[in-house]
């Protein structure tokens, strides 16, 4: 059987090809949602995945939220007015056959505990730390997506009281406190790759950056482990790729909170291994296996 999964990213989409569970082929094109807006990116996803030959499914990615019908609730790391469009409608207008939409944080859960990081653990945990912080659960060895598919959203768990105002309309999310844009800002340089290269040489403000946003996502994955108690946390994403400077504080935070509670001597806490592609390769498994890859 041969799958197709998309992610839509702010600045990439991502394409996998599968032939069961076995990635058979790669492609990215930019998403360049600021030229054309909504109905150009549609356009763009559907040139991008009719190019990659004949499938037997369909599913894409997207960095927000969608209601049942397939429609745009939130997307804020793309250009245009997103809010009320139709997504799976145009899409499955597009490709000539049905299309399964889901998050990209689930996209990235489902990967990795299928075939990545997780691979064998029936109770997973997985946090994508990138300019957004997403991530998924999967319990019993199935997705888990919640009421309205909503679980799963750890960047908008509440890390510091009356902190920033995030899009959501609350404040003091993780995402406003501990994505790439945030570090960066924390530590005064103009990218999150510019914080992780002087840190490693010693800039002491990166480096305090880097740890602080550590221990906030740490906070919030010791507040997952203690309810959910899983076998693995998987932590990938472009931050993550700061590696024990953003790691090694993240760990220490999370004994710190729930080692007296949590069986952290059963559960692993483990790097993502499927790169950049995780999201296409997970909405390519949503695609193919709709109902039974969800709880």
């Amino acid at each position: 059987m041969r799958s197709l999964g998309l992610d839509v990213g702010g600045t990439n989409v991502k394409l996998a090809l599968l032939e069961g569970d076995v990635v058979v082929a790669t492609d990215q094109a930019a998403t360049s949602s600021e030229n054309g807006g909504p109905d150009a990116v549609l356009a763009r996803l559907v040139e991008l995945g009719r190019a990659a030959g004949e499938v037997d499914s369909i599913g894409v990615a997207w960095p927000g939220l969608i209601d049942e019908d397939g429609v745009a609730l939130l997307m804020p790391n793309l250009y245009g007015e997103w809010r009320g469009q139709p997504l799976r409608e145009p899409l499955e207008r597009g490709f000539g056959r049905r299309v399964a939409l889901l998050n990209d944080g689930h996209a990235f859960a489902l990967a990795e505990a299928r075939i990545g990081a997780a691979r064998g653990s029936d109770d997973v945990i997985c946090i994508v730390c990138g300019t957004g912080i997403g991530g998924g659960l999967v319990i019993g060895g199935r997705l888990h997506l919640g009421t309205d598919d909503r679980a799963g959203e750890i960047g908008h768990h509440t890390v510091v009281l009356d902190g920033p105002q995030c899009e959501c309309g609350n404040t003091g999310c993780l995402e406003m406190l501990a994505g790439a844009r945030a570090i960066a800002r924390a530590a005064g340089k103009a990218s999150f790759d510019e914080v992780v290269t002087t840190a490693r040489a010693g800039d002491e403000q990166s480096r305090a950056a880097l740890e602080r946003a550590g221990r906030l996502i740490g906070t919030a994955v010791a507040n997952l482990t203690i309810f959910v108690a899983p076998q693995r946390v998987v932590v990938g994403g472009g931050v993550a790729e700061a590696g024990a400077l953003l790691l090694d504080p993240l760990r220490e935070t999370l004994h710190a909170r729930a080692a007296n509670v949590a069986p952290l001597d059963k559960v692993e806490l483990v790097p993502a291994t499927l790169g950049s592609f995780a999201g296409a390769i997970g909405a390519a498994l949503f695609g193919a296996e709709p109902t039974t890859a969800r709880a």
